[in-house]
């Protein structure tokens, strides 16, 4: 996004927002649950299927801004049936994690960066913004509420999930004059059953994830819909995602809900480099894309590598596979954080990606995959990116 873009749709926003209430953490109020649940043992949470005992909500209309902040017992919305969310959209979610760190701390990882990408997706659809830190610190006490549920191990955590619904009863389409914003949290496991387990591909063009102009950079709930039966079709065949391509250059743009890398080496120079399209509003603005580029800039030599956000098609990679170029692949996001890649379907062939011998991941994404795992589980501190919200001890 464009910055002149990004502040004519926040400009519209404030608008939206109006004079009223800003979000105020101190006004929370807490009410208990009269009977707390016990941890469930580390094999029996799949993923996003068990939530702790609490939730926040917060309402907002806008006349009066943003209500008081409420931590109550997990339980069911009531929402009038002509409630615009149902009929036009107005959705929004992220999703972060909480770790217990070695020290018996529970940190989330790089929230702000969560929270500044759902306010860009407010304003996108003419939802309510608020301020990022004050969200923060009521996801921290509601986590802090359910602490004793935060599963422990490596792969394990608590996911959890703000999001941002219309609630205006009425059938025209129109700005939103009331939303509900809730947080529900989740202890899970690896996303996928299988674990750290390389997955195969079918590379899509004849269904488009995003486009020029669209939304395709926002957590908007209506980006995924679409996408479930591409991905029956893809399983029909022996896939487990997609690997969305767009354009008649059939640029690579994300796989499946997850941002995707591919690692290439030049045989001619030796030097090898790691790749993911750009960001130019049809990719999501992942927080874990943006850690990894992050510390792959940080520790990987530059004499020997090159860490480019670029343009790069299908053609490209199957080229580059039949030279034996290609060195590994993978997808990233905060629910799977790396899932290695080891085939692609492409015009009915395979393009293999290679693995270490005997194992389920290239060298590089099993290295990558370590460093953000030591940064989440408290072993190798970064800068901010972990936020203590509760002590164990």
């Amino acid at each position: 996004m464009t910055s002149s873009r990004a502040s004519r749709l926040f400009s519209a926003s404030a608008a939206i927002r109006g004079a009223g209430a800003p979000l105020d953490a101190t006004k929370l109020k807490v009410q208990n649950h009269s009977t707390p649940s016990q941890p469930r043992a580390n094999d029996e949470l799949v993923f996003g299927k068990t939530f702790t005992d609490h939730m926040l909500t917060i309402e907002w209309t806008k006349q009066n801004g943003w209500g008081t902040p409420e931590i109550k017992p997990y339980g069911n919305l009531s929402l009038d049936p002509a409630a615009c969310v149902f009929h036009y959209a107005f959705e929004l979610f992220e999703g972060l994690k909480a770790y217990r760190s070695r020290d018996d701390k529970i940190t989330m990882f790089r929230p702000d960066k969560n929270m500044e990408r759902m306010n860009k997706s407010a304003a996108r659809i003419c939802l309510p913004t608020f301020d990022s830190d004050e969200l923060i610190a009521l996801m921290g006490k509601l986590i802090e509420q359910d602490k004793h549920l935060v599963p422990q191990g490596e792969g394990y955590s608590l996911y959890v999930r703000p999001t941002m619904i219309g609630t205006t009863a009425a059938l025209g389409v129109g700005t939103p004059d009331r939303a509900l914003l809730y947080v529900i949290t989740s202890p899970v496991g690896p996303y996928f059953k299988s674990g750290f387990k390389a997955v195969k591909l079918l590379a899509t063009d004849n269904a488009t994830r995003a486009w020029p102009g669209g939304v395709g950079d926002k957590k908007l709930g209506a980006n995924y819909a679409p996408c479930i039966l591409p991905q029956l079709k893809a399983a029909e065949k022996g896939y487990q995602q997609n690997l969305w391509l767009f354009g008649p250059e059939k640029y690579i743009t994300e796989v499946g809900t997850m941002n995707v890398f591919f690692v290439l080496k030049d045989n001619a120079t030796g030097k090898k480099e790691l790749v993911t399209a750009p960001l130019d509003g049809t990719i999501l603005e992942g927080v874990t894309r943006d850690s990894i580029l992050t510390l792959a800039r940080e520790n990987l030599d530059p004499k020997e590598w090159e860490v480019n956000e670029r343009y790069l098609s299908i053609n490209e990679v199957a080229e580059r596979a039949r030279k034996g170029e290609l060195v590994e692949a993978f997808g990233a996001g905060t629910a799977a954080v790396v899932s290695p890649i080891k085939e692609i379907g492409w015009q009915d062939e395979n393009i293999d990606v290679p693995l270490q011998p005997g194992k389920q991941a290239g060298k590089l994404t099993e290295q990558i995959a370590n460093w953000i795992a030591d940064i989440q589980y408290g072993r190798q501190p970064h800068g901010n990116w972990s936020r203590v919200v509760a002590n164990l001890k």
